[in-house]
């Protein structure tokens, strides 16, 4: 993601120089990997999680790649700790022009098994989590200077995710909302997009069931998992002086997962030579 240097491989060093964001579910996984990614752009980043041993070890590693970062305990499902979580940015770092959601979660489960607690469980985590989280960044920060940008990070395939009907339904709200944030708060200057993340190689991969692994990078057109880095630098873009052009807007970054559910190639498409046929142009 990044050369040996500690820039970033695709924006200039200071890009994002003077800039504060901040990060939930940063910790792990794609948060942890856009931290780094913000830092090495130069921002001042913070991230957030519930477990302060995950978040020290996090910070403390990708702050010796990349420079200073700190990092702050709380469960975004609570509208004190998301208060005490963007007043701790600010009585730091004097701002915050940038909050990406991306705490998140869901288990593996037939529909018709979902338990009412389940289903409210993984509601309070991707929805009311993040609305706690944007309308305290907006009210005590971003709209009193006048400018920000708040990225949602959901999933995709956006036709259903089968195994997981409560995620899903809770991933279509918050894009719902991104689009009604996006106009309500436009007056304010402040920026609202979602990107919809698809199957990506990280370490929290281990928890899925082996037989749903083993499938995960054939039902990608792409034929692979995305990396970390891939994720990162989308993040990267829309912290940039062109994130508030995508305001509303959810980007689909899944290796064109949400254009075919299935393995792939379709049956039926390849020849004998297991190819899919290619046109001869004359």
């Amino acid at each position: 993601m990044a050369s040996n240097d500690g820039h970033s491989q695709i924006f200039a060093p200071e890009l994002l120089r003077g800039r504060v964001a901040l990060i939930t579910g940063g910790g792990t996984g794609l948060g942890r990997a856009s931290a780094l990614e913000l830092a090495r752009c130069g921002a001042s980043v913070t991230i957030a999680g519930r477990r302060a041993d995950v978040l020290e070890e996090a910070a403390a590693s990708v702050g010796e790649a990349s420079g200073a970062l700190d990092w702050v305990a709380g469960d975004i499902r609570e509208r004190a700790d998301a208060e005490r979580m963007i007043d701790t940015v600010l009585e730091r770092h004097g701002r915050l022009d940038l909050l990406v959601n991306n705490a998140g979660g869901q288990f593996f489960s037939p529909a018709e098994l979902i338990a009412a607690k389940g289903w409210r469980a993984v509601w309070r985590l991707n929805v009311e989590g993040m609305l706690n989280m944007s309308e305290v960044a907006f009210a005590r920060a971003l709209a009193p200077a006048g400018a920000g940008t708040i990225v949602n990070v959901t999933l995709s395939p956006h036709h259903g995710m089968p195994g997981m009907a409560h995620s899903g339904a809770a991933r279509a709200t918050v894009e719902a909302l991104t689009r009604e944030l996006a106009e309500r708060w436009s007056a304010s200057g402040v920026a609202v997009a979602a990107v919809a993340a698809g199957t990506f190689d990280t370490e929290v991969m281990v928890k899925y069931p082996a037989s749903v692994r083993a499938g995960m990078s054939r039902s990608v057109p792409l034929q692979r998992l995305g990396t970390v880095a891939e994720h990162a630098w989308l993040i990267g873009l829309l912290a940039s002086p062109l994130g508030a052009s995508f305001s509303g807007a959810t980007i689909t970054l899944d290796g064109a997962r949400d254009n075919w559910f299935g393995p792939w190639p379709p049956e039926g498409l390849t020849d004998e030579s297991g190819e899919v046929p290619v046109e001869q142009r004359r």
